[in-house]
């Protein structure tokens, strides 16, 4: 695969060209579900698979299992696996995640402001513990 051939996001690399730093930006947290998975775990400590998938009703298991593999991967997100009964795994940003916070806050003010400009209607999921 040639350094230049479209890549899922969470695929910023060495060896590919870019010609922008936005182009490095949008290679990590680009893509329709990863802000918004990045945004849910920036407001939360941690997070468990099926609470993502409820603060997120529109996105498949699969789909969001894809991206928090990606994110995993690239060092974005841990996965914290808790010995408690029953065991079970959970999602946190790691301290680079966490250094997106002010790009997330950012978007989420932008589109609060779109949102209220185009008379759009946002119903947050409300989290449950």
């Amino acid at each position: 695969m040639s350094p230049d051939t479209p890549q899922p996001p969470g695929t910023a690399r060495p060896g590919r060209s870019y010609h922008c730093h936005v182009e490095v930006t949008v290679d990590v947290i680009g893509g329709k579900w990863t802000p918004v998975v990045l945004a849910h775990l920036k407001e939360h400590d941690r997070l468990r698979f099926a609470q993502l998938r409820r603060l997120i009703p529109d996105i498949t298991e699969k789909m969001l299992a894809q991206r928090l593999r990606e994110l995993e991967a690239i060092q974005i997100v841990d996965r914290i696996p808790v010995s408690t009964a029953p065991p079970h795994v959970e999602y946190a940003l790691t301290a680079q995640g966490r250094s997106l916070a002010p790009v997330l806050q950012a978007m989420w003010e932008w589109g609060r402001d779109w949102a209220a400009t185009n008379r759009l209607a946002v119903d947050p999921v409300q989290f449950r513990h």
